[in-house]
């Protein structure tokens, strides 16, 4: 019966987790008698509500270290290897998950003590359960056999513990950070260099999910995130998974601060963390290794402040001593827990390395007279949330964004002719000089024809990696091929933006890229522009951003927050009647979309505006500064009114124009044009005569 009755649930998640096997019958050859089909200690419908209903109501205990749980075992050579393996090519004492396979009674019993201590949740152990950090052991090969044993010994212990007590337990997936980094390269004399792609990451945690799935994980965890890039690659994995094979579960996140700086080992700030990984909507996000309870209090604050999943928190047992042993004693990291719990900080608290079941009962008993932290408004719900190392939000009263556009090859001939002689590490000072002269974004542009964009692309945003006063800006990922905007995108732990897609090929090509997009994490400008063209006019304009919108939101589920339209800056003054109001319909189109369209910003290339008088810098940047003083102004929350003052009045002619002209008043334009060409002819006489006198 219960092994009909857990197939029948798994069917419907698209994959058996279990095959019905003898093996099978042994997993559950010890389940009490009183086990009945349709129990809800084994089986729910809808996991995700199940959790989430019960972090309302308390809050919830994760388990302990697995690691220091098997080095008390003391195991040896044989252990590891067990009869299938005792001719394996490698050592493998060490390759903890491994024994999942040779000696899964070890890993089950560790399972039981925390289930028996309190844990609400036990992960599997498969913490370098992925082909890559595998490959060090070479069983690359088991890694689905690995991961799939590994969730189905952990779910016989959660429901074996769970009929017992009455109280249902969960299984998590743990996915670790693998034992390489996209964003760091290994190599100090090629900082350009990486060891690992984002494409064989993704493969390679995709493999990890269907083996955990298949065995019966309720969540999956990324956890002991060091380098956010990995983390990006995994939740990419998951998604596609939820998108083509699975049924969606529970996604916890967890990151590691390495130390009293706040950041994660590839440089990252926990906001700008909280940030890059948030469009995966994770159930509950925090953080957990590297510290003690104590260091890590003023990180899973800052988590808890801008973030409205529920909170994680599974310190080590303290900092580690010399011999690198953890000293801190149950009731040490319980009376440390108790305080985030008596606080309100979390929702979800545990232990890392040094734990053991007596720390995770005494952490359970410690934190139980307390409520859960009640999840906070979201503060930032009108905000678009970008990060580069550090987290940048753009909310309603923000004014006015710099886009540093000197990194692109048709906008700077230096850094194009940089790039095209293979001087990419030269041309990371044009990026450096931006950020330090204000750049509040990096557009990264590479297309060019005699340049591999793909290559060229990837290449320069892993040295801007490299560089933490660069880094720590988000990017403006920007191509015309889509393949180079994904080049971009694999290689920054940022949430970015993408420049740009639009409906010029149609509904199907702009949604599927902008699905790509979303899994991505990152936001995108929407070019006004349709199956019939470049919109000029207003009408236009407004027609297909408002087309483009109510598609992303309402197909796809696309974050309004995280859409930027560019309504097209067109060149004026260029001898053709109809032309010359085009910089009045793009600001009267940003109008129409910021009342129309909730959530949107807009975006323009400024320098397409004056590009009939190229070469004569005076005029366009005199046109640009009227264009801004028209486009930003009003549009902050509680910005003041602009006091009318006729105090400028009182200067020479030069100065009044240039006043006007900056400032857009026409009010005196005539009068003072003339005033201005009246002294200039004067002047022309005065000169006329001096030349004359001089040549007699």
């Amino acid at each position: 019966m219960i092994v009909t009755k857990i197939a029948g649930t798994l069917l419907r998640r698209r994959r058996l987790p279990f095959r019905l096997t003898n093996k099978t019958s042994f997993l559950f050859s010890k389940m009490p008698p009183t086990i009945r089909v349709n129990d809800p200690l084994i089986d729910s419908t809808d996991v995700a509500a199940e959790i989430e209903a019960t972090l309302k109501q308390r809050i919830m205990i994760l388990d302990g270290g697995m690691g220091t749980m098997i080095q008390s075992y003391h195991l040896e050579e044989e252990d590891f290897r067990g009869e299938e393996f005792k001719n394996h090519s490698h050592n493998l004492k060490g390759n903890n998950d491994f024994l999942s396979l040779t000696r899964p009674d070890i890993i089950e019993e560790i399972h039981r003590g925390y289930l028996e201590a309190g844990s609400d949740f036990i992960e599997t152990n498969t913490f370098s359960g992925t082909s890559i950090a595998q490959a060090d052991y070479g069983t690359e090969n088991l890694v689905y056999r690995l991961n799939k044993t590994s969730a189905e010994i952990a779910k016989k212990a959660a429901i074996e513990v769970a009929v017992a007590t009455g109280v249902k337990r969960y299984v998590a997936g743990a996915m670790g950070p693998t034992n390489r980094t996209l964003s760091i390269s290994p190599s100090v004399e090629n900082p350009g260099y990486r060891n690992i792609t984002f494409d064989q990451l993704v493969e390679s945690y995709a493999e990890q999910a269907r083996g955990l799935l298949d065995g019966g994980s309720d969540v999956l965890m990324v956890e002991t995130i060091f380098d956010t890039a990995n983390a990006k690659a995994a939740l990419f994995a998951i998604e596609q998974l939820f998108e083509k094979e699975y049924k969606p579960v529970p996604i916890f996140v967890s990151g590691t601060i390495v130390d009293k700086s706040g950041r994660t080992l590839s440089g990252q700030t926990t906001d700008g963390f909280v940030i890059s990984v948030s469009h995966s909507k994770p159930l509950s996000i925090g953080l957990n290794c590297a510290l003690g309870a104590t260091e890590m209090r003023p990180f899973i604050e800052a988590v808890g402040l801008c973030t409205t999943s529920y909170v994680l928190c599974y310190p080590n047992a303290g900092l580690p001593n010399t011999f690198g042993g953890y000293d801190e004693t149950p009731e040490m990291t319980a009376e440390h827990l108790k305080n985030f719990a008596k606080d309100g900080l979390v929702n979800l608290v545990g232990g890392c390395c040094g734990t053991t079941p007596a720390h995770i009962k005494a952490i359970a008993e410690a934190v139980k007279p307390f409520k859960p932290r009640p999840l906070p408004e979201d503060h930032y719900a009108n905000a678009m949330n970008l990060s580069g190392l550090e987290p940048m939000r753009i909310t309603p009263d923000t004014l006015f964004v710099n886009i540093g556009e000197r990194c692109n090859v048709a906008g700077s001939r230096r850094f194009c002719r940089l790039i095209k002689e293979g001087k990419f590490e030269e041309a990371l000072a044009v990026a450096k000089l931006q950020v330090e002269n204000g750049a509040q974004v990096l557009d990264i542009n590479m297309d060019e024809g005699m340049l591999d964009g793909v290559s060229s692309m990837s290449k320069f945003v892993n040295l801007i990696s490299s560089e933490p006063e660069i880094a720590k800006v988000p990017l403006c990922i920007d191509s015309s091929n889509f393949d180079v905007i994904e080049a971009g995108l694999k290689c920054t732990q940022g949430k970015c933006i993408v420049n740009s897609i639009s409906l010029k090929n149609g509904e199907e090509d702009f949604l599927e890229k902008a699905k790509i997009i979303k899994r991505y994490g990152a936001a995108v400008v929407v070019m006004a522009f349709d199956e019939e063209g470049q919109a000029a006019e207003l009408e236009d304009k407004i027609k297909i951003c408002t087309r483009s919108y109510n598609l992303l939101v309402s197909k796809i589920n696309f974050n309004p927050n995280d859409i930027i339209f560019d309504p097209n800056i067109l060149t004026v003054a260029t001898g053709m009647e109809e032309h010359n109001n085009y910089g009045k319909y793009f600001i009267e189109a940003t109008r129409a979309i910021k009342q129309t369209l909730p959530g949107a910003r807009v975006s323009g290339g400024l320098s397409n505006f004056s590009f009939s008088f190229r070469g004569m810098d005076a005029i366009r940047e005199a046109m640009h500064s009227v264009f801004l003083y028209h486009g930003i102004k009003g549009m902050g929350k509680g910005a003041k009114k602009q006091v009318t003052t006729d105090e400028w009045r009182n200067g020479n002619v030069e100065e009044r124009l240039e006043y006007g002209l900056v400032k857009g008043i026409d009010k005196f334009v005539i009068e003072d044009t003339e005033e201005a060409r009246q002294v200039w002819e004067w002047l022309e006489i005065c000169l006329v005569q001096e030349k004359c006198s001089y040549l007699r």
